[in-house]
């Protein structure tokens, strides 16, 4: 358990500090929303195409790998671990990682790019966290995931079209309104 909270402090700073720089940045391209808006969601249409198998794009399906030999884990090493994973697990970096920057860059400001990220981070962490507490008994969910990974690709994927839908015809930024912080 205090492992597997290390390991998402590790990617949740990495996110985090993305978030910040993203919605830094975003101030500065306010002006160039729109063509922002249709960038950003015509790469998430091609992400959710991607996630679907309609079409191939390489760069999002690569995953570099590193062999770390460690015998025991720590807290600070799940850390450290956390931090690595957040640049080199696939998924992680790939498409839901954009949009959720795409999400943080629009908001102009590093304090919602944070918070944002932070969201994101959580989103992903608490399945992890829960995960280690609930290893022997989510056995039958993880097989059940596993039989089915291609249809919650292709369910994954249709969600990431309908975002980038949103996003290129400007319904994102008032959906986004509604929940703003």
């Amino acid at each position: 358990m205090i492992n597997a909270i290390g390991f998402v402090l590790g990617f949740t700073i990495v996110f985090v500090a993305l978030g910040a720089a993203a919605g830094t940045f975003g101030r500065f391209i306010r002006d160039h929303q729109t063509a922002l808006n249709i960038a950003g969601g015509s790469f998430l249409i091609l992400a959710g195409l991607n996630y679907m198998n309609i079409i191939k794009l390489n760069f999002l399906n690569n995953t570099k790998k590193i062999n770390v030999k460690i015998k025991t884990f720590t807290f600070f090493s799940s850390i450290l671990f956390g931090f690595l994973f957040s640049f080199a697990w696939t998924p992680c970096v790939g498409s839901f990682l954009s949009s959720a920057l795409m999400m943080a860059a629009t908001q102009g400001e590093s304090s919602k790019g944070i918070l944002h990220l932070l969201f994101y981070s959580l989103g992903l962490g608490i399945p992890f966290i829960l995960s280690a507490v609930l290893i022997d008994s989510l056995k039958g969910a993880f097989h059940f995931i596993k039989k089915h990974y291609s249809i919650i690709n292709k369910i994954c994927g249709l969600l990431l079209i309908i975002i980038g839908l949103f996003m290129m015809f400007g319904f994102f930024n008032t959906l986004l309104s509604f929940f703003s912080f």
